[in-house]
C-alpha cells in the first residue's frame, strides 16, 4: 500500500511559499509516495451547481480560497523536494486547451525527472466550466479528446510530427517538446464518482481515483471499471486504483480492507490547520504506525 498526501486547502496554506516548502519536504522525508494538489480556476460565488462529495451540496472550501494552479504549484515543489510524486486529485480537464495542457504536463514531468502524476477529471461546477469557455454539455467528451490528443502529443511521431483530428481538438505534423521523462508518458488516472468515471478510467484510464463512495457503490464503480476495460480490450488489473481516507483516523482495519480490494493508494486529507508543527506531528504519528512508508 502506497500512501499520499492531500495538504489543507481550505486554510490557503497552499499558496504559502514558505509553508509549503517546508511542510513538502517533511512529508517526504516521512515516506510518503505523493503529494497531491487541487484545484479550482475560479469559483463562483452564487454558483447553483450541487457539490457531489457533501450532503449540503455545497463544497467545504470558502469561495475566497488561496487555491495555487496546480502544475505551477508542482513545478515549484519539485524544486524544493527530490523524491515524492507530484500529483493532482482532480485536474478539471474542460478548464483547458488540451494541445497547451499537454505542454505544460510534460514540462513539468521532466523538470521533476519523472515525478508527475495526472488525475483528471470533467469538474462538477458547471459556472467554473463557462468562465473558462467550456460547455457543460460536452464535457466528458472533451475530456475524453484531450487525454487521446495528449497522448498522440507525447509519443513518438518522428519526423512527420503528430496529426490529431477530433471535434474539440485537430492539429496536423505537431511537435511537441520536450517529451515526458518515461516513454510511456504521464500517468493519466481519471477521477470521479459516476460509472461514466469508472468506465472511463477503465477505456482511457492508467488508474482509478473513486471520489466519496461508500463501499457498496465504490464495489460497483470497480466492477463498471474493469468490465469497460475488458470491453476495451485492455488489462483491467494494470488500472491503479486509489481511493481517499482521513490522516488523523485512517485504521489497520481500513488499510487492511483496502488491499484486500486491490486499493494501490490511499490519499489522506489532514486536519484544517495551519499549525505546521502539529500537522508534521500528525504525518510523522501516522509514518509510524504504518511505516516504513518507502
Amino acid at each position: 500500500m502506497e500512501f499520499g498526501i492531500i495538504p489543507p486547502v481550505r486554510t490557503g496554506a497552499t499558496a504559502d511559499p514558505d509553508w509549503m516548502s517546508a511542510f513538502a519536504r517533511h512529508v517526504e522525508s516521512a515516506g510518503f509516495e505523493s503529494l497531491v494538489l487541487v484545484e479550482h480556476a475560479v469559483v463562483i460565488s452564487d454558483y447553483t451547481s450541487t457539490y457531489p462529495y457533501a450532503a449540503s451540496g455545497r463544497m467545504p472550501l470558502p469561495d475566497d480560497c488561496r487555491i495555487p494552479d496546480p502544475l505551477d504549484l508542482m513545478a515549484f515543489l519539485a524544486a524544493v523536494t527530490d523524491r515524492i510524486t507530484l500529483a493532482t486529485g482532480v485536474l478539471v480537464v474542460p478548464n483547458h486547451q488540451a494541445v497547451v495542457l499537454a505542454k505544460r504536463i510534460a514540462t513539468v514531468d521532466v523538470l521533476s525527472k519523472g515525478r508527475v502524476r495526472m488525475c483528471l477529471g470533467v469538474g462538477w461546477m458547471e459556472e467554473e466550466l463557462r468562465a473558462t469557455g467550456a460547455d457543460p454539455r460536452t464535457r466528458g467528451r472533451r475530456m475524453d479528446e484531450t487525454i487521446e490528443a495528449m497522448r498522440v502529443l507525447w509519443a513518438d511521431s518522428g519526423p512527420e510530427g503528430a496529426t490529431f483530428d477530433g471535434e474539440f481538438v485537430s492539429f496536423a505534423h505537431a511537435h511537441s517538446f520536450p517529451k515526458p521523462f518515461r516513454p510511456s508518458g504521464v500517468p493519466l488516472h481519471i477521477g470521479g464518482h459516476s460509472e461514466a468515471a469508472a468506465r472511463r478510467a477503465g477505456r482511457l484510464g492508467d488508474g482509478f481515483q473513486p471520489l466519496g463512495l461508500g463501499p457498496d457503490e465504490l464495489a460497483l464503480r470497480i466492477a463498471q471499471m474493469r468490465e469497460a476495460a475488458e470491453q476495451a480490450g485492455r488489462d483491467p488489473d494494470a488500472v491503479e486504483l486509489s481511493v481517499s481516507g482521513y490522516l488523523p483516523t485512517t485504521t489497520e482495519e481500513e488499510v487492511a480492507a483496502a488491499e484486500a480490494a486491490g486499493i494501490r493508494r490511499m490519499l489522506l486529507s489532514t486536519s484544517m490547520s495551519q499549525d505546521l508543527d502539529g500537522l508534521a506531528d500528525e504525518v510523522s504519528t501516522f509514518a509510524d504506525r504504518f511505516g516504513p512508508l518507502s
